[in-house]
């Protein structure tokens, strides 16, 4: 083959690559859940992030759509049929609209990531077997729930009565008060349980924990927790309370310290179930996951307004330290 031949065989290799690129049909992808249009949300860009790791990049092999709710039934079973109108063939929906998307029966995969117990919600038969076409991964770690309170002690060991703000309607919370009571005995702490119903019951639930004079609180993490945490670190702080939670947005927001999983860790790791279903993969076959990584964050600012000295030991083990 001549140099002349040469070039135009290269030539016409590139076409066909070329050619065979612009006919690479993207994958179709639907996010599904609360956020808004005009505020970034950390957990798609975590899942974009993950994506893109894995080689799914959008524009080339995959069509990411985006569909934000304001977390409000009404509202999410609305925009999820919206959605599942477009025919897409992957789901990926997180949080309080994990259940409503269970309710509208979608046909494809559907990936999840969820704070409560998918059991208990009724999205899954079993975490080693989903035995339906939802999977992903699940936020409460009852081994997290008794670390939380064993660290809450070990940075305020004067505490003595501790209250448990909780929503009875997220799935799992049972299983959760139940840990909590178990360690709180074995550590000689009284436990004030404080349900509220909805947002709207907080303030009256923190009323009740002013009046039985509690000097430790634990909110245990769902999506109302978090919209409120900031409120409720505020009200810790005035009544010199040591307060702890799951996620570390709890702990930017005022809390003295979180345990539990990074959930931007988490995101990028939702990205993996979605690349599995996405090359063939049975969601009713793939376990549902607890978090892979877990943080300890501390709020020294928060310390200092409790007259709270955290050791050096706890400082050490600290993922993340708020000044």
């Amino acid at each position: 083959m001549n140099r002349r031949d040469t070039v135009f065989a290269l030539l016409a290799l590139g076409a066909m690559g070329a050619t065979a690129h612009a006919q690479e049909k993207p994958r179709r992808v639907a996010w599904f859940g609360v956020g808004r249009t005009d505020t970034p949300s950390l957990f798609l860009e975590a899942f974009r992030e993950g994506m893109r790791d894995i080689g799914w990049i959008e524009g080339r092999n995959l069509a990411l759509s985006v569909y934000f709710t304001q977390g409000l039934p009404e509202d999410s079973e609305r925009i999820g049929r919206q959605m599942l109108a477009t025919n897409p063939e992957l789901v990926v929906v997180y949080g309080r609209d994990v259940p409503v998307a269970r309710r509208l029966k979608p046909e494809c995969p559907v990936v999840f990531a969820f704070s409560g117990n998918p059991i208990d919600a009724g999205i899954v038969q079993s975490f080693a077997r989903p035995g339906s076409n939802f999977t992903g991964v699940s936020f409460m770690s009852l081994d997290l729930v008794g670390k939380r309170i064993e660290l809450l002690r070990e940075l305020a060991p004067q505490i003595r009565r501790l209250a448990v703000l909780a929503r009875p309607e997220h799935a799992g919370e049972h299983r959760e008060r139940a840990v909590s009571e178990e360690i709180s005995g074995k550590l000689g702490i009284s436990l004030v349980y404080a349900p509220i119903q909805a947002e709207a019951g907080l303030e009256s639930a923190l009323q009740g924990i002013e009046r039985q004079k509690c000097d430790a609180l634990v909110a245990f993490p769902d999506a109302v927790m978090l919209a409120n945490s900031g409120r409720i670190a505020k009200f810790a702080v005035e009544l010199k309370i040591a307060s702890v939670s799951g996620w570390g947005t709890f702990a930017d927001n005022g809390f003295l310290l979180s345990y539990g999983p990074n959930l931007q860790d988490s995101y990028r790791g939702l990205a993996r179930y979605a690349d599995r279903v996405l090359r063939g993969a049975r969601p009713d076959e793939l376990p549902v996951q607890l978090p892979r990584t877990v943080e300890l964050v501390l709020n020294t600012r928060t310390a200092r307004s409790l007259g709270i000295k955290i050791p050096q030991s706890v400082l050490l083990r600290a993922d993340r330290v708020i000044e």
